[in-house]
């Protein structure tokens, strides 16, 4: 699981290297991308891109001192849309409940009509 400044910065990476494609990234840019409340400084944004790598988000070619080339591999990709997901779910329920709420109104009123109906029939 992610804390919020790794999936910052992997949101970060995933906009700097498009595709999957190795890109040189300066570790600058990266800071400076993040907010400010969850900014960091060079040596904690190292540990965050040697954990993303040691999970297998990202690939790093090289690193040489503030200039990564690096890339975003498929299972940081997956992770960033399954996140994407999950905010579009989370969008969905009052529509789901309004579709559960008009099929139950309809029932009743169906009901109800049908017993109407065999009362003015078997009378």
């Amino acid at each position: 699981m992610l804390d919020i400044k790794s999936k910052l910065v992997l949101k970060i990476l995933a906009k700097e290297c498009p595709n999957g494609a190795f890109n040189i990234v300066e570790a600058k840019d990266i800071i400076s991308a993040m907010p400010n409340k969850y900014r960091v400084d060079l040596d904690g944004l190292d540990n965050i891109l040697i954990y993303l790598e040691r999970q297998e988000y990202i690939s790093i070619k090289y690193d040489d001192d503030g200039v990564y080339c690096l890339c975003l591999l498929p299972y940081g990709s997956e992770i960033l849309e399954a996140e994407t997901n999950k905010k579009r779910e989370g969008e969905n329920p009052p529509r789901l409940w309004q579709a559960v709420l008009t099929t139950f109104l309809s029932a009743f009123a169906a009901s109800l009509l049908t017993l109407l109906l065999a009362y003015l029939l078997f009378k």
